[in-house]
């Protein structure tokens, strides 16, 4: 694999090791981390410190019922985050989305959005979604802008948007600020990973009326 250009911020790995991402999010960063030994470092040192720190506080005397009450908070709490593992060594897709998947590409069932694009919901927490989208050589995603923030991680092909170009690995993060027209780079289609935590703002009139159906 070509040597990863696009890494995640340190703010990204930070929350991801702290545990205060949605799901669809932790999903993508530790899909990216299993693919990226730089961003895999620096996670594991903010883990470090974030021990050295729970090492660091003083105790406190528990209230009577604070370990029902804990109970009581797990059986609602989020799925942990995901972690990252090793390659498959048959396919493209890292654990833990092959776990998420049950299986490698060939496992994937794909939905039509048009236009030759289609798209794989994951099944995830509420607060953010998260979806395999696999985009046709020299297919142009409608141009749109965001309501939050977006992270895209290309697992197969790549993708141009302006001058940049994102490979196998690379990860985007897109926000409020970004509007673009991304493309898939010709010669192979793009299959990539996106979670999102808001509905994209499509400029056109048709991908805006089907947003209600396919869930962008």
């Amino acid at each position: 694999m070509a040597p990863i250009k696009h890494h995640l911020s340190d703010s990204l790995l930070m929350a991801y090791s702290a545990g205060t991402l949605a799901e669809a999010f932790n999903l993508v960063i530790a899909t990216h981390i299993s693919m990226c030994d730089e961003c895999r470092a620096r996670m594991e040192s903010f883990d470090t410190v974030g021990g050295a720190l729970l090492e660091g506080c003083d105790t406190a005397s528990l209230d009577a019922g604070s370990l029902e009450a804990t109970l009581a908070m797990i059986s609602g709490a989020p799925v942990e985050r995901a972690r990252p593992a090793a390659p498959s060594r048959a396919g493209i897709f890292h654990a833990p989305l092959r776990d998420y998947v049950g299986g490698d590409l060939d496992s994937v069932r794909w939905k039509k959005l048009g236009g030759g694009v289609s798209q794989y919901l994951l099944d995830t927490s509420r607060d953010a979604t998260v979806r395999l989208l696999h985009i046709p050589s020299g297919t142009t995603v409608p141009d749109h802008g965001h309501r939050g923030m977006e992270l895209t991680l290309v697992l197969k092909g790549a993708f141009i948007d302006g001058k940049e170009r994102f490979a196998r690995g690379d990860v985007e993060i897109a926000n409020e600020d970004l509007h673009h027209t991304p493309i898939a780079d010709v010669g192979e289609d793009c299959i990539c990973l996106a979670a999102t935590d808001a509905r994209l703002k499509f400029t056109n009139l048709i991908p805006r009326m089907a947003q209600p159906f396919i869930g962008m």
